[in-house]
């Protein structure tokens, strides 16, 4: 098979050989080759995970931690082999502060939860940003609501990055903790996180970074950041939907209440009172998703082989190559043009509707997100309705790109 021009451009990545480990790639949309491009909504998966799940199911499936025959011990062992993989992925000092979760939705619930409940009192204040998901910002609200506290929004700038002279105000003895995204989903701007640990561990104010759009795409090393909480979810790096992690330091996890109640998470129980497990079983109440976290560990071993530095000079160049070729487009603006991006372009044609742009590329094959990307006060800041965004993972190629370049001029034709 002949090289592409990303093969060429990254002689590192044999893109050919991943892209034939991704079964979906295969298929055709609207009788067209499909052409992924929304992989920062959910990234398609590897043979490799999708094997791994399945050879789990056929051959070692039983609860964990429970039994004391062999297929329960083989389950809990591959279980517990995920969680240990995640820790060295993330350079985390200790397996006991790697908690299995839903995914980054129900991590920053769970911080926001019960370190709200410990720490949160009225008056108090919650700093997160204008860039956030929504997940990193309604259960900030819910439990500031329930605590008297209240919500103080980092102002972003008209490229799409942090105020952080703003920030710098923002803070105080009133702040408890501040919640902001490593990477924004909307825009693809990578945020100036190490400065923020920084000014705020001078008031030793802790930091919770929802890292669902910086897993995928670069290397975390959650000691270097010295940051206290880190949320991601497997379904956006190669792995399996309904599966997450949950990062925090052990003197937080174990200042903490609990977050669900039930088995597993507790030590002794009787009427009169309960004790509880110690970390993380202490915050993974009932049966896990031992399924998905075998896949997890599947996702981590494929991207560790590659390389997440490898992976992200690839999608980099993708980004470089797709921004020059989309605006030649005439009326075209990209949203979010920070310096320091992550492979997200989020763009708009002049007065053309983001939802009639995307069912136009639809009908080419063409996968796109369309919409406010759980981000609505992002977009009013802006004031737009939404973009068509196109993120991209490390089995695209430029091919996918000048695809996309094609169908968004052919598109645009047929709507003026």
């Amino acid at each position: 098979m002949n090289k592409t021009a990303t093969d060429i451009a990254n002689p590192v990545l044999d893109i050919q050989k991943i892209r034939a480990d991704f079964p979906l790639l295969e298929r055709e949309m609207n009788g067209k080759p499909i052409v992924f491009l929304d992989s920062a909504a959910s990234s398609q998966k590897p043979r490799q995970v999708i094997e791994a799940m399945d050879e789990y199911y056929r051959q070692q499936h039983a609860n964990v931690h429970r039994g004391v025959y062999q297929l329960s011990q083989e389950a809990t062992d591959a279980f517990e082999r995920a969680r240990e993989l995640v820790r060295a992925f993330i350079n985390a000092p200790t397996d006991k502060e790697i908690i299995f979760t839903r995914g980054t939705t129900e991590g920053i619930n769970l911080v926001a939860s019960s370190f709200g409940r410990q720490f949160l009192r009225e008056g108090d204040e919650v700093i997160v940003s204008h860039l956030e998901h929504h997940s990193n910002i309604v259960p900030w609200q819910l439990i500031c609501e329930q605590q008297g506290a209240s919500l103080r929004v980092i102002p972003v700038t008209e490229s799409g990055e942090f105020d952080m002279a703003a920030f710098r105000e923002l803070l105080s003895d009133r702040t408890k903790i501040v919640a902001v995204n490593h990477v924004s989903n909307a825009l693809g701007t990578v945020n100036p996180v190490e400065e923020i640990i920084r000014e705020a561990h001078a008031r030793d104010i802790p930091v919770l970074l929802d890292g669902a759009q910086a897993i995928p795409h670069m290397k975390v090393d959650v000691q270097e950041l010295d940051v206290d909480f880190y949320a991601f979810s497997g379904h956006k790096m190669l792995g399996p939907t309904g599966i997450g992690i949950l990062y925090g330091k052990s003197k937080w996890l174990e200042a903490m209440p609990p977050y669900h109640g039930g088995g597993e998470m507790i030590h002794t129980v009787s009427f009169e009172k309960t004790t509880y497990a110690e970390l993380p079983h202490k915050f993974e109440a009932g049966t896990p998703d031992i399924a998905g976290a075998v896949g997890l560990g599947a996702a981590v071993e494929y991207m560790m082989e590659i390389g997440p530095d490898v992976i992200g000079q690839h999608e980099h160049s993708l980004l470089e190559y797709a921004t020059a070729q989309l605006l030649e487009i005439e009326g075209l603006k990209i949203y979010g043009t920070a310096d320091n991006k992550a492979g997200v372009i989020s763009f708009l044609v002049e007065d053309i509707h983001p939802y009639d742009l995307g069912t136009l590329l639809d009908k080419q094959g063409i996968a796109v997100r369309t919409g406010h990307h759980c981000a609505q006060p992002l977009m009013d800041r802006y004031g737009i309705p939404g973009t068509v965004r196109a993120s991209f993972a490390v089995y695209n190629n430029r091919e996918d790109v000048d695809k996309l370049v094609a169908g968004v001029k052919r598109a645009v034709n047929m709507l003026r």
